[in-house]
């Protein structure tokens, strides 16, 4: 009925014991009933005495009965649930692989021009309460533009990255996490600390600096995800000196660091795929778990079930014309 669903005074529940009984009760009189109804006879008399009831109708008179004193008790056990709620601050920190494996043209115009622009989109759309920082990531990785309300400096600044040699992914990580302790206070509660989050879009594996494995560690520690997007074809190539050269994704990798960071892992092989897991990622970040107390509804469905049983009472007594 209710996806996720707990209760804030479990012991309550207790009362639902009772039900067992009930039902043993009602089908004890059901048959005793029955047999009673065998000592006469004369059947016509039998309906002159005793009028005939809907056995249908009774059944399910006191199917709501119980019903209705299920929901009852799960509502005065204090039902509750999660739900999501937007958030009200946060901080996004942009990781965008500059490597040289990025020129590859399997996504148009290059992987690295559609990471751009899918990035700037994904900017676009995000709370304008929300710090944003972009770090770009090749044989090192640097902060292009600390963590900022100003969402139109990080969409220029995603625009002026550049190619360059190697992959450091582990420095990339480890450079967002300096980004975020960067992030601004909440000048109406400066005691505060917003929750923060790394999006980490890259196509290859890690060829220079600390472990991934090991920066992903620390994201876990500080309590920040890493969102990894494995981005590109299983066909991209690049030429390097007059020599093709295949750079496939590394799905493995991208996966592992998502598992470890407590994070999630995406692939795109295409603009359009890469636009959809952006719109998935905002979606994560832009909302949090909070547990909401769902007792009205329960104690909605329990009297709903009880006036429908009484109705079916009332019509088991009368004597329609």
């Amino acid at each position: 009925m209710i996806p996720q669903l707990a209760f804030l005074s479990p012991e309550r529940l207790l009362i639902l014991l009772v039900i067992p009984v009930l039902v043993a009760a009602y089908i004890f009189a059901s048959r005793r009933k029955n047999r009673r109804g065998m000592r006469f006879t004369n059947t016509s008399m039998l309906d002159v005495v005793v009028p005939k009831q809907s056995q249908w109708r009774r059944h399910l008179a006191v199917a709501l009965s119980i019903l209705s004193l299920v929901t009852l008790t799960a509502a005065f056990a204090r039902p509750k649930t999660q739900v999501d709620v937007p958030r009200e601050r946060a901080t996004v920190v942009l990781v965008i692989d500059a490597s040289l494996s990025m020129q590859a043209v399997d996504v148009r115009p290059t992987r690295l021009d559609a990471a751009k622009a899918a990035a700037t989109e994904f900017v676009e759309q995000l709370p304008e309460k929300y710090n944003v920082s972009v770090v770009s990531m090749a044989g090192s990785a640097s902060i292009l533009v600390p963590p900022t309300l100003a969402h139109n400096t990080v969409e220029n600044a995603i625009n002026t990255i550049q190619l360059q040699e190697s992959t450091a992914i582990g420095e990339g990580i480890a450079t967002a996490m300096r980004a975020l302790q960067q992030a601004p206070k909440d000048p109406r509660n400066p005691n505060s600390v917003a929750p923060g989050a790394i999006v980490l879009l890259s196509d290859g594996s890690n060829t220079t600096g600390r472990a991934p494995q090991q920066a992903a560690a620390e994201a876990r520690n500080a309590k920040v995800p890493v969102y990894t997007i494995a981005y590109g074809t299983e066909n991209g190539y690049v030429d390097l000196d007059g020599k093709r050269e295949p750079v496939p994704v590394s799905h493995d990798q991208m996966k592992e660091i998502a598992q470890i960071s407590s994070g999630q892992y995406f692939a795109a092989a295409s603009a359009d795929e890469l636009k959809d897991v952006y719109e998935n990622i905002g979606s994560e970040v832009g909302y949090e778990k909070v547990d909401r107390e769902v007792t009205a509804r329960f104690a909605g469905y329990g009297l709903a079930f009880a006036v429908l049983a009484a109705l079916g009472a009332i019509s088991l007594g009368a004597r329609w014309p």
